[in-house]
């Protein structure tokens, strides 16, 4: 399994961006401090999707990040990436697991623990829990209680990424939680200084894991 560090892990939202706007915003991300990159894209082309993973990985290369790509296994395997998200509806954990090689990172999102232990169970590295909040990305979302993201932490022995519509306002609703680290889109995607809100997310979520760490 390849090295990851799940504290900041943000996921891209090319939708509302020329190609330009949106290297330049990962870049920021990049520069500000995030330790996972997820490339999302749902309505492009496999053509599209490939160009667009090469040049966001030449990107993550640099800044030393792993880039994780959404749901699909062939993108990934193309270009080279360090690991691939799958979600409920997309390949089964076990096949991704199989098809990526034990060296690479599989993902998985999990709402709630049995989701989660069968995830683990088939190769997962970590999860992905939520939404925590609603969230604008066009995702559909089914909201999970800080309550089960709890258990689903306690349930399995790897790491697991808080989601949803989460923000530095609202951070705080995951304190004394044992999660290793947050998701984020939008905060950083469409923040007006996306390496300014990567750094200060950073701290945030380090000082929130730190905490639960000690209780």
């Amino acid at each position: 399994m390849g090295k990851f560090d799940p504290l900041l892990y943000f996921i891209t939202d090319s939708s509302n961006y020329t190609e330009t706007e949106f290297m330049n915003r990962v870049e920021q991300a990049l520069k500000g401090g995030v330790t996972m990159l997820q490339l999302r894209e749902k309505n492009r082309t496999t053509r599209e999707y490939l160009d667009l993973a090469e040049k966001v990985h030449v990107l993550a290369r640099r800044y030393e990040v792993p880039l994780i790509i959404d749901d699909r296994v062939d993108v990934a395997l193309a270009v080279d990436a360090e690991g691939v998200h799958v979600g409920a509806d997309d390949m089964p954990v076990s096949i991704a697991r199989k098809l990526m090689g034990a060296d690479r990172i599989v993902g998985a999102t999990a709402k709630t623990v049995p989701q989660a232990k069968e995830a683990f169970a088939q190769g997962a590295d970590y999860l992905g829990v939520g939404a925590i909040f609603p969230t604008t990305t066009r995702v559909r979302t089914r909201l999970t209680s800080v309550e089960t993201l709890r258990e689903i932490c306690d349930a399995v022995p790897i790491p697991v990424s808080a989601i949803g519509g989460l923000n530095q306002d609202n951070l705080g609703i995951l304190s004394g939680v044992p999660i290793s680290g947050i998701c984020v889109v939008s905060a950083i995607m469409n923040a007006d200084d996306p390496e300014k809100e990567a750094s200060v997310l950073k701290k945030a979520a380090g000082s929130i894991i730190s905490s639960s760490s000690h209780e």
